[in-house]
């Protein structure tokens, strides 16, 4: 049997017009309906929707391959329709769809037709393929451009290699999806395609709807450097106890297959523990997960998103400050610090806008890892609410006089706005993360409220009811409730910050900062303290718009923190190159060949150069890394340096207040790290 084979002519359109993804969906389905493949087309609708509600099935690269299953089909059968221009689809790189091909699928034990759906589906991976598709002109021309790729596959077909190992790594997957029509096949071929372009030997066991094909032997596993998990249902997952394994998505298969590749060729993957289990599907997994481990994800997915505005806004506002102390206004710019000549002005202008993104987008992102895209809108607003505060009373002018009014106008006036001397009403930094974590519940319970709407509504459910309705829900929640009372937190905080400094205990602070920084290195530790510096940063430029001086205390204590923060994150990698150096025997060859990389990554601030290091050796290498980044961060809040940039490393050692005991400080944690690494750990074995 041939792909062509399940295409009618009725069931191919060309120039299909659709205006949102049910209405492509149903268009779809009319066709294949009108090819007499279907039994009860009402039926098979719902099977397809329901597909769609477990995951998209827009693939990437304006394709989508939308399928069901179902005892509705008469027997196995293709629609294939182009888009001009595209349809919003949430396909699975946010662009539109244009070419669609649907899936038929009887619900029998003959499943000759997969073999050809299979086929289909790696044919689409090409984009010359597609791009011919798109360009038919006429239907014979559509399946002429089928048939010939099929016969050209068929006859180029080949086994991959997998008695011999390139690169000395031999690289094992399983594939999987729940209908395993398409997705199965499309991760396989993907992996397939970028192991062969990176010079990797691999064999991919699919795990289809006709059964386990291509399935890895024992001796096979054995062999193997890693096994790539990318499946969203059963896999039998015993039979690799002991081996490095990646588990992840089947989307992640299409798209993401070099990461993949990458971990089990970096030896990142981590060791696999059979339980006797199977793994469940992503959804199940994600189900399952603890409250927090879920929560801190969400956290992280904003963060990381943040972070590049945070990065290179604090880096331009650093400068600014740099420009103005050069010019001789360090001591005399007041609150004008920072803008005091026109170069300066400039870059505190670009910076301070990239900076006033980092909240929305803190709190955009943590939405839309809880409910997708319809939580990004709700999140930036309740972000921008945080970062700005409730609005001033004095700047509107309303027909009553404040006094005048009554009932729910004036409740309205006392608690949605504030008054000129009312208090700090900016929830900053810790707002955006609540507003984020209510935003993306905000949504979720409103999908979950619309389920029973009629279909017809379907299309004003992200556009309208999830933005109108969630918008106002998180405006009246931060304006009322959390941003006056975490306003009172922040004013605390920075109380605080005033109180340590003043009462001498900024350097234990410096103590902890450093240390958390070598724990993890880039873990839930690391990022714990990093965020609180950076937090520190925004909390500064907020007490500095308020009218503070770059000299106050609490002002100087939230760039000390941020300095003993950075000083702590470039000891481990430093520390860990001196101790190669100096105490060789500890070390294996490969290990020691990594110090000039290390010295590099710790220049730069990047601490993950450490782990491989405390990887290896957790027990000897982590309290070494502890010890001299807290020694790191100590002497930095000693000495009092401050930071006003959040990253940069060396790179920003300009913009450090006290560099030269900054340095002194770096140097000599780095010493005590490398003199402890010498004194407890081992003398290493080569492995």
């Amino acid at each position: 049997m041939k792909i062509i084979d399940l295409l009618d002519d009725r069931s191919i359109l060309l120039d299909g017009k659709a205006e949102s993804k049910k209405a492509a969906l149903d268009q779809m389905i009319n066709l294949m309906e009108a090819s007499g493949r279907l039994i009860d087309a009402e039926v098979y609708r719902k099977g397809v929707y329901a597909r769609e509600e477990e995951g998209t099935t827009g693939i990437g690269e304006g394709i989508a391959i939308p399928h069901c299953k179902s005892e509705a089909v008469r027997e196995p059968g293709l629609a294939a329709m182009v888009v001009p221009g595209g349809v919003d689809f949430d396909s699975l790189d946010g662009e539109p769809a244009d070419l669609f091909f649907l899936i038929a699928a009887p619900d029998t034990e003959d499943n000759v037709h997969l073999d050809v759906l299979s086929r289909l589906s790696v044919l689409l991976m090409d984009s010359d393929f597609t791009g011919r598709l798109r360009s038919a002109k006429s239907v014979e021309e559509f399946k002429k451009v089928i048939d010939e790729a099929e016969k050209e596959a068929t006859e180029n077909e080949d086994v991959t290699d997998v008695e011999s190992k390139k690169n000395g790594t031999y690289i094992l997957a399983v594939t999987g999806c729940p209908t395993g029509i398409a997705h199965t096949y499309m991760a396989a071929e993907a992996l397939e395609k970028k192991a062969k372009e990176l010079g990797y030997p691999i064999k991919v066991e699919t795990r289809g709807s006709g059964g386990a094909k291509n399935v890895l032997t024992q001796d096979e596993i054995d062999r193997a450097d890693g096994i790539i998990v990318a499946a969203d249902t059963k896999v039998p997952m015993e039979r690799f106890h002991g081996k490095r394994v990646v588990i992840t998505k089947v989307a992640d298969g299409i798209n993401k297959p070099e990461k993949l590749i990458q971990e089990i060729v970096d030896q990142s993957a981590p060791i696999y523990e059979s339980n006797g289990e199977e793994v469940k599907n992503a959804t199940e997994r994600q189900e399952k997960e603890g409250i927090g481990h879920a929560a801190y994800k969400h956290l992280m997915s904003g963060v990381s998103h943040m972070l590049p505005f945070v990065i290179g806004g604090g880096i331009l506002t650093a400068i600014a400050f740099l420009i103005d102390t050069i010019c001789g206004y360090g001591s005399s710019g007041g609150a004008n610090f920072g803008s005091c000549t026109p170069l300066s002005a400039l870059f505190k202008y670009i910076g301070g806008l990239s900076m006033g993104l980092m909240v929305p987008v803190l709190a955009g992102y943590i939405a839309y890892s809880i409910a997708d895209r319809p939580g990004l809108a709700v999140g930036f607003t309740g972000g921008l609410l945080a970062a700005n505060g409730n609005a001033l009373l004095s700047g509107f002018v309303f027909k009553d006089s404040i006094d005048g009014m009554g009932g729910f106008s004036k409740f309205i006036a006392d608690f949605a706005f504030v008054g000129k001397d009312g208090g700090n009403t900016v929830s900053g930094f810790l707002g955006g993360i609540v507003a984020g974590f209510l935003a993306g519940f905000i949504v979720l319970g409103l999908k979950k409220l619309c389920e029973k709407l009629p279909d017809s509504l379907d299309g004003i459910k992200p556009t309208l009811i999830y933005p109108l309705v969630g918008i106002f829900l998180i405006g009246i929640l931060m304006c009322m409730v959390f941003n006056p009372l975490i306003g009172l937190i922040n004013t605390g905080l920075s109380n605080m910050l005033s109180g340590i400094s003043d009462a001498g205990m900024i350097t234990v602070l410096g103590l902890i900062l450093g240390a958390m920084m070598a724990i993890d290195m880039g873990g839930p530790i690391n990022k714990a303290a990093y965020v609180f510096g950076t937090g520190m940063l925004a909390t500064a430029t907020q007490m500095m718009s308020q009218g503070a001086q770059a000299s106050d205390p609490a002002v100087q204590a939230c760039y000390i923190a941020m300095a003993s923060i950075m000083v702590g994150g470039m000891v481990p990698p430093v520390g860990i190159a001196l101790a190669c150096k100096i105490f060789k025997r500890k070390f294996t060859k490969a290990e020691q060949g990594s110090a000039v990389s290390n010295i590099v990554m710790g220049c730069s601030f990047i601490t993950e150069g450490a782990i491989p290091f405390a990887a290896s050796d957790p027990l000897h290498v982590i309290p070494c890394t502890m010890a001299g980044a807290g020694v790191a961060g100590f002497l930095s809040a000693l000495f009092g340096c401050t930071l006003m940039a959040p990253h940069g490393g060396v790179f920003v050692f300009a913009t450090v207040g006290q560099p030269i005991l900054y340095i002194v400080a770096w140097l000599v944690g780095s010493v005590v790290t490398a003199v402890m690494l010498g004194l407890i750990k081992k003398d290493a074995k080569e492995r």
